[in-house]
């Protein structure tokens, strides 16, 4: 799999702030803090409740990044966000 760099977020939302923890995800299977972890999982409610001010407004931001520009298998639902994990668990072992 291509690694992706801040790039990928020229054409997104996305704060500056928080590219670099789904950087981290992509890239390395580094789970990221429990705001992203919500998107990651498809937990709207969760998601919304750990948002901080510009967040709560990037949501829909965020989901167009992750259709458009995230490998389809690293979000989505609980259990992908576990096998994505695993994925670089497996290939450090």
């Amino acid at each position: 799999m291509k690694k992706l760099d801040v790039a990928v977020f020229s054409e997104y939302n996305v704060p500056a702030y928080m590219q670099q923890g789904l950087l981290d995800w992509i890239n390395h299977g580094i789970l990221p803090g429990s705001f992203l972890t919500a998107v990651l999982e498809n937990n709207l409610m969760e998601a919304v409740g750990r948002a901080d001010s510009t967040n709560s407004m990037r949501l829909k931001d965020y989901a167009q990044f992750l259709y458009n520009g995230a490998p389809a298998d690293c979000h989505g639902s609980k259990e992908k966000v576990a096998a994505w994990a695993r994925r670089f668990e497996t290939a450090a072992a």
